[in-house]
């Protein structure tokens, strides 16, 4: 059974049977989340002027990129849609101490079960400004025709599923992006950044978040 533990901020994260990984840095659920899709991702594109956001997420787990996200808007609009293919169960997302760590308030709590609560292809609006849509279904068998301004790649680490690291699968998100659009994921192994450079990702290498020295940003020209 997956395991709800303890990450060194103060946040929950969830330690996976399946496949034997944590969803979230044991350094900090929140800071790696902050620093690598808030920061990177999300102000990285509100900086560029962009005022009406689509947000791609491969990952969903246990929501707490969807709902910092949720948390960061100010002045823009965000159309959200994440992916996942091993939702967590009620008794583990309703067990999650975000709430109290993130200083929810009742409303925004509310909000935060909704998108656990949410059926596959629902298109919810969270608010005036966030609309939210899960897709339940592996990434390899996604379609859409929308196209985003930012991916979260949130999927597990490649020695656990080395299936969605690969060159097909980032040109695949190659063509789900619009011009300008940036890719971001805490991964920065070797491979896997030749395998976005071959998709016509152009690759940077950040700071990484804590506990981790480096993550990657792919950016469509």
């Amino acid at each position: 059974m997956d395991k709800l533990v303890l990450s060194q901020d103060g946040s929950h994260t969830i330690i996976s049977e399946r496949f034997g990984v944590s969803y979230h840095s044991k350094f900090g659920s929140m800071q790696e989340t902050q620093t690598v899709f808030i920061d990177a991702g999300l102000d990285y594109i509100v900086s560029r002027g962009y005022r009406e956001i689509n947000i791609l997420e491969m990952g969903f787990g246990t929501g707490l990129n969807a709902l910092m996200t949720y948390q960061s808007i100010k002045g823009i609009s965000i159309n959200y849609h994440t992916i996942e293919a091993y939702p967590i169960a009620e008794n583990q997302y309703s067990q999650l101490n975000y709430p109290s760590v993130l200083s929810l308030t009742e409303k925004q709590s509310k909000d935060f079960i909704r998108m656990h609560e949410a059926q596959s292809g629902d298109n919810i609006s969270i608010s005036d400004h966030f609309e939210f849509t899960k897709h339940i279904i592996k990434i390899e068998n996604f379609k859409t025709t929308k196209k985003f301004d930012i991916i979260y790649y949130d999927a597990f680490a490649p020695t656990s599923q080395e299936e969605l690291w690969t060159p097909e699968l980032m040109a695949k998100l190659y063509d789900m992006c619009n011009p300008g659009a940036v890719l971001v994921t805490y991964c920065a192994k070797g491979s896997f950044k030749r395998a976005l450079r071959s998709a016509g990702f152009t690759v940077e290498a950040l700071d990484g978040p804590e506990g981790k020295r480096e993550m990657t940003r792919g950016k469509v020209l």
